[in-house]
């Protein structure tokens, strides 16, 4: 006697590895950023857009959903008391960031060799 079985799908979708998704833009009081260097634990310090380097930390509500490493392009949120300092909220995946580049809201990098 077979059970039916419960998580399979009945139609299955073609297109599975096609999704479309928005790319998350900075608001208000948000920037673009790269991370430059870890400091140890959730601390990092982080080039911003504007120019600046930030020390940037992970909220504890994303402390193990976001890993992040130097060089991933980030979105952080700057602190209301101090703009020296900021909290990152997302990481962009590399189809995201390629979509950056090409809207020009992140500058194509130059190679130096």
């Amino acid at each position: 006697m077979r059970y039916p079985q419960k998580n399979r799908k009945k139609y299955p979708e073609e297109h599975e590895d096609q999704k479309f998704q928005r790319v998350p833009l900075p608001k208000q009081n948000q920037l673009i950023g790269v991370i430059e260097e870890r400091h140890g634990g959730n601390k990092m310090r982080v080039s911003c857009l504007d120019g600046k380097e930030r020390n940037c930390r992970v909220p504890g509500r994303l402390k193990r959903a976001l890993w992040l490493r130097p060089g991933d392009v980030v979105i952080v949120e700057l602190w209301e008391l101090d703009k020296d300092k900021g909290d990152v909220i997302l990481k962009y995946k590399p189809t995201q960031i390629d979509w950056l580049k090409k809207q020009g809201y992140l500058k194509t990098e130059s190679t130096e060799f």
